[in-house]
């Protein structure tokens, strides 16, 4: 068994849930690996990674309109909010969601269902780039 690592950087084109599927499965035929585990880990706090529904896009807006109202932004009951309105709801979001995920790695792919992508959630209202930590370990 050996061990890779790469990094990849997105920016989402705003708030929301974002298929980030394609940019992991390059990275992952970059490190030519073919069968192992593959770790995900986002470096930041106020965004989040997560594996749901790839093929209707109403489910990721229905997901971003449930934690917007889940999670309000500018809630009177929120101290942390040094860089906005959106700061504290999004670091809220992030804890509820997770930064990291395993997949395992099958002929060289995530070994994800037939109707599952990766997300990146963005939580904050001006989105910036993103760095994912990609960890494969297998052969």
């Amino acid at each position: 068994m050996q061990i890779f690592q790469t990094e990849i950087s997105v920016t989402a084109p705003s708030r929301g849930f974002h298929l980030i599927t394609g940019s992991v499965e390059k990275a992952l035929r970059e490190m030519k690996v073919r069968r192992g585990l593959l770790n995900l880990f986002l470096r930041h706090t106020s965004a989040s990674l997560a594996i749901n529904e790839n093929a209707d896009p109403d489910v990721r807006v229905d997901l971003e309109a449930y934690f917007r109202r889940a999670v309000p932004d500018g809630a009177p009951y929120f101290t942390h909010t040094l860089e906005g309105d959106d700061d504290m709801t999004a670091h809220i979001k992030s804890v509820l969601i997770g930064a990291s995920l395993q997949i395992p790695i099958a002929d060289g792919r995530p070994g994800l269902g037939t109707w599952q992508g990766i997300y990146l959630c963005e939580h904050r209202t001006h989105p910036s780039l993103r760095r994912i930590l990609l960890t494969a370990m297998g052969e």
